[in-house]
């Protein structure tokens, strides 16, 4: 079955749901299904993000819609909406870095990063069923070392991690197949701050055994992946994407 992983119809005629779609690597997975064949409805937290996503000149999603994970209700409402569901990848985070030593803000990344994950499975999961569906979240190469300005996104990332080890389980029996990536040194929007830091890039490119920054839709490749049949056999399993650098 590999050779129909990137066929130009591999996805046709199923629906895809990609949160945080609207930019960064959210937005080139859901262009990346598009062009593949799916019918994609990408989320953004806002009403400006989803416009400004709708404006891009490639954007190749079918729409582009509001949706905050943290509220379950909107979730359910969201889900039961779409004419069926094949495929949900969970992209929308947040990071705050330093700020995240506060308590509260800690609160704020965890519901969305590692809670709104969650809620986004546990609604999609009777849809999934009816189409032998799957589900790939995103994790990080904070999923497996401490990131100590970041807490609230590092305990996230190792939560979706964990949480993908166990609906990959649970959601066997429904034969849902959940996976993740976890994305390296990615070049898009929320690593912006950092690329431009000409000392902390450098650090990072030392350490990345192919010695460059990533692009999104390398990412995106991988996801498409995922949820292609070449996958079939694949469950529970968290698939960096990170030039080398975990193991170097």
């Amino acid at each position: 079955m590999s050779d129909t992983t990137f066929r130009d119809d591999v996805f046709a005629g199923g629906l895809a749901l990609v949160s945080g779609g609207t930019s960064g690597i959210g937005a080139a997975i859901g262009n990346q299904l598009a062009r593949l064949g799916a019918h994609v409805i990408v989320t953004g937290a806002t009403a400006q993000e989803a416009a400004a996503a709708r404006s891009a000149a490639d954007f190749a999603a079918a729409s582009s819609i509001v949706l905050d994970v943290r509220d379950t209700s909107a979730i359910a409402q969201c889900v039961a909406s779409l004419p069926r569901l094949d495929i949900l990848v969970n992209c929308a985070g947040i990071i705050r870095r330093g700020a995240e030593h506060d308590p509260d803000i800690f609160d704020e990344v965890i519901d969305v990063n590692l809670n709104g994950t969650m809620r986004l499975c546990a609604a999609s999961r009777p849809r999934l069923r009816e189409t032998r569906g799957c589900i790939v979240n995103t994790c990080s190469v904070y999923s497996f070392f401490g990131g100590p300005h970041a807490p609230g996104y590092t305990a996230s990332k190792g939560g979706v991690a964990q949480l993908t080890k166990a609906l990959a389980v649970a959601y066997a029996v429904d034969n849902i197949r959940v996976n993740a990536i976890a994305p390296g040194w990615i070049a898009t929007p929320l690593t912006e701050i950092v690329r431009h830091d000409a000392q902390k890039s450098a650090t990072i490119l030392a350490r990345t055994p192919l010695g460059r920054w990533g692009e999104p839709a390398e990412v995106a490749n991988v996801v498409s992946f995922l949820c292609s049949p070449a996958a079939a056999f694949m469950t529970g399993a968290i698939v960096p994407v990170d030039g080398g650098y975990l193991v170097a």
